[in-house]
């Protein structure tokens, strides 16, 4: 069982590790190092770049685009064939260069650890690869160090360590090597330990390395992430089932064929090519390329919104997601401490509204009685010190130009147990002490008050004034730091003096979150915020973002660790906030929400967040201050940290499934006329209509750009007012079955009409041979004009087309003039005829192909009048 090193002392730590304070030997270290391995994250073996390629072949739909490539040589089809095994190769490189930058999570979190350490060896302090690090190793630590590896702290100096990447909190932690906790404690309560990849803000210390390398708690992050394995999104899935579906009818054609073709009578030979047109009928070459191409310009019109998608199937699983889990520190708040209430004197009111001089008096104590600094424009320090001096600057005083007036001449560093800090100036000759610190330790040692320009005895009826204020600040989990100053005498400096004000102070919400969250209740998105900060805090950032309005909406990390995956589950219902979780408890929040049926998000930009973005349905990341770590187990990374971006993005993603659902519709049903045409003529008893690279023609023709077309059609703006799809929706949902069969049966009806006229003309004018060529030119002309006519009414199933906006798609106008035109020239150029088994036209010809093209536009308005009179009725 794991060592608890929070719950020893720092002598029964040095003993269990067999070790001292002087540090290890040379020879123990080398020891250790062979028995425990380098000081660094392992990653899983890795697949051969061949293997990695070869995987990308493993799906339905591309076994059906090999087979129709194989089946286009089969028929001599060698363009056909070609262009297939093109679109086989451009989806394969994509996907593998996709999975290849996934990869790279794990190389990130590797090149996290710190190159160097400051360790005691045989008694001396010395430099080495933090990798030779082993357990037992004393560490000296000091400001601007990243903490090497796991160390439980042996001596602690005003330490503070900036761990917001591993627990979510945005105040440096306050470390005490003397503290010893009775029992087992989550990652952000342990103040005697020191963890990998943190950084030491503020004083020193020393520790000894309990952990290193896998075993240390980013390790474990590390080996959850390797662990979490790749699901399938829902448009995969379901692009899956259809695939083997379509598998399955091609056999069931050819079979059908088969038998008709013994039960008939006919050339087997020549049914065996009927069957081979049929097959490739039933399949529709252009959907993969079709739903690849869209999903790339969803992509593309994401990126221009500031969403970085890095694998193309997330973007619609983006537009199912209900739930959208969270990280608060960074991601609903700006990861900024920033004072938000200022209060002065004894009439407890905004400084600027007290006398000039003894606002000066507030803002000169907070900027001078202050260790954070400026360093090449950027502030370095505490957080919450860099906070004052970020309110100081805002009335025009600038720590650095003070001390020149103002030097420091004097102090007493801050301490955990006084919990305040001192700092004497001297003023013009005369020595002034501000003490900055917890309220109630400043009013315990103040006897005096600012009271407008002068000072008098401070009274309870003050205290309790002030406290009364400062209690409201802490209700709304604000931090809150009191002032009080003093001239240097012969006495204590931290005793009779003269109390100055208060501040609170935060991390804010974005000011743009709590408009996405509103826009995302009305879309039916459930908010949930999962941070490592405190109960209280994350409590009252939610409820200001109306994420939640109850107190028992909210549940920490420990009540977590009690609970089964099964209470868990039950519970995630009501819960909206979780605080003080740790890495394992967020995969766990969100697996529960899954469990529910849930599609989830989960933002966030901490190593912390990473197995959880890796365990969630889409991982969203924050690009700028979100680590490495994150981006790489990401699926979507957010280029300007913005919440509300999610929201654009989740519209998009919508957008583009429809538009991905209307594409496959418009082909299926496509293809569903192209069966029906060739199956009931041939089962009739007539001669196939089609010739196999007359239905690749259509299917060319009436494929690519018409459902391209479909695909990159704007947006419909009551998107955001839909309930998020189920998880479990086919792409047949909402009556797409119907419109399948419908207009499949209507272009083939048409298709069958134009065959059965112009084969019977042509027997009775020049023989059957020419009645097979003038009917097979009216059937083909037909089926891929119908086709093209049905791709405009797609657009949007429940409006008129006089009431549709056709300039908004110019690429579906583009498709439709450019595949009548191609449909054109194979009918009229005599040495087209030849290779498609053609013949001219004449008018009255033509003008039947265009009746009966016509003829899904008619049925779509009949359609939408009838749905408009049923909900009039």
């Amino acid at each position: 069982m794991e060592e608890a090193f929070e719950t020893l002392s720092a002598k029964e730590t040095l003993q269990v590790l067999s070790t001292r304070k002087g540090g290890l030997e040379t020879d123990e270290a080398r020891a250790r190092l062979e028995r425990d391995g380098p000081n660094a994250l392992k990653g899983k073996p890795k697949k051969s770049p061949l293997l990695v390629f070869l995987g990308q072949f493993n799906d339905p739909l591309i076994y059906i685009l090999l087979a129709a490539g194989v089946i286009s040589i089969l028929l001599h089809e060698a363009a056909d064939s070609i262009i297939i095994f093109i679109v086989v190769a451009v989806n394969a490189v994509i996907g593998f260069i996709q999975q290849a930058r996934a990869e790279k999570a794990m190389e990130a979190l590797r090149k996290m650890a710190s190159p160097k350490a400051l360790v005691r060896r045989n008694g001396v302090v010395t430099e080495i690869d933090a990798a030779e690090l082993v357990p037992g190793d004393v560490v000296v630590l000091e400001a601007g160090r990243l903490i090497p590896a796991d160390l439980r702290l042996l001596e602690s100096v005003n330490l503070k360590i900036e761990e917001s990447a591993l627990t979510g909190e945005s105040v440096a932690s306050e470390k005490e090597a003397d503290f010893r906790a009775d029992k087992s404690l989550p990652v952000g309560d342990r103040t005697n330990m020191a963890f990998m990849t943190t950084m030491v803000s503020y004083g020193r210390g020393e520790g000894v390395v309990t952990a290193t390398g896998m075993q240390t708690e980013i390790g474990k992050i590390a080996k959850i992430l390797e662990d979490a394995g790749d699901e399938l999104t829902p448009l995969q899935k379901r692009l899956a089932d259809l695939g083997k579906m379509l598998g399955v009818v091609a056999v069931v054609i050819c079979a059908l064929l088969f038998v008709t073709a013994l039960v008939q009578h006919r050339n087997v030979f020549e049914m065996l090519l009927t069957a081979i047109s049929l097959a490739v009928a039933a399949i529709p070459e252009g959907m993969p390329t079709v739903v690849t191409i869209v999903l790339a310009a969803g992509v593309s019109r994401m990126a221009k919104a500031r969403s970085i998608v890095r694998r193309l199937p997330a973007v619609e699983t983006l537009g199912a997601v209900n739930v959208v889990c969270t990280d608060k520190t960074g991601t609903l708040t700006q990861n900024r401490m920033t004072v938000t209430e200022q209060r002065a004197g004894a009439a407890v009111v905004l400084p600027q509204e007290m006398d000039k001089a003894a606002a000066a008096r507030f803002y000169e104590g907070f900027c001078l009685c202050n260790d954070a600094s400026t360093k090449g424009g950027t502030k370095v320090g505490d957080p919450t010190e860099i906070a004052l001096l970020d309110m100081c600057e805002k009335q025009g005083n600038v720590r650095e130009d003070l001390e020149k007036s103002r030097p420091r001449v004097e102090e007493i560093p801050f301490d955990s147990e006084r919990k305040r800090m001192t700092t004497v100036h001297d003023c013009d000759g005369v020595r002034i002490a501000y003490t900055k610190g917890a309220l109630d330790g400043i009013l315990a040692h103040t006897t005096r008050i600012l009271d407008g320009n002068t000072e008098r005895v401070i009274t309870e009826e003050d205290k309790g004034r002030i406290t009364a204020a400062a209690s409201e600040m802490a209700h709304r989990a604000l931090r809150v730091l009191a002032l009080a100053y003093r001239e240097r005498g012969g006495e204590p400096l931290e005793t009779n003096m003269v109390f100055v004000g208060f501040v609170g102070m935060i991390d804010p919400p974005r000011p743009e979150v709590k408009d996405a969250v509103e826009a995302c209740k009305r879309a039916g998105i459930t908010t949930v915020m999962i941070t490592g900060d405190h109960r209280d805090t994350a409590l009252a950032i939610a409820k200001e973002l109306q994420i939640t309005d109850s107190e028992d909406a909210a549940i920490s990390g420990h009540e977590l660790d009690d609970m089964s995956s099964e209470e868990l589950q039950k519970r995630v219902r009501k819960l909206r906030v979780f605080a003080r979780v740790s890495p394992e408890n967020k995969v766990q929040i969100v697996q529960a929400f899954r469990a529910n049926g849930n599609i989830v998000s989960m933002t966030g930009d901490g190593v912390n967040d990473a197995p959880s973005l890796k365990s969630a349905d889409i991982g969203i990341a924050m690009g700028i201050t979100g680590t490495d770590v994150a981006k790489g187990a990401a699926d979507m990374i957010l280029t300007d940290d913005n919440f509300a971006t999610i929201r654009r993005a989740i519209e998009e993603g919508r957008n583009i499934y429809n538009n991905i659902r209307k594409s496959v519709l418009y082909l299926l049903a496509s293809n569903f006329g192209e069966i029906i045409t060739m199956l009931v003529a041939v089962l009739a008893g007539l001669p196939a209509p089609l010739t196999a690279a007359q239905i690749l023609w259509v299917n060319l023709v009436t494929d690519s750009l018409p459902g391209l077309a479909l695909g990159v059609d704007p947006g419909t703006p009551d998107v955001m007012k839909e309930k998020p799809r189920s998880p479990k929706e086919s792409l047949f949902a909402h009556g797409g079955i119907a419109i399948l069969l419908l207009y499949g049966a209507i272009i083939g009806g048409a298709s069958l009409v134009g065959y059965l006229v112009g084969y019977n003309e042509g027997i009775a004018a020049r023989g059957a041979a020419y009645g097979r060529i003038l009917g097979g030119t009216l059937c083909v002309t037909v089926l891929a004009v119908s086709q093209l006519s049905h791709a405009i009414g797609m657009r949007n199933t429940n409006r008129s087309l006089f009431r549709m906006n056709h300039l908004e798609n110019r690429f579906m106008l583009f498709a439709f003039f450019l595949g009548l035109i191609l449909q054109i020239v194979i009918i009229e150029i005599p040495i087209l005829n030849v290779f498609f088994s053609t013949t001219p036209l004449d008018a009255p010809h033509w003008l039947l192909t265009f009746g009966l093209a016509l003829l899904p536009l008619v049925a779509h308005e009949l359609i939408v009048l009838g749905k408009k009179v049923s909900r009039h009725a």
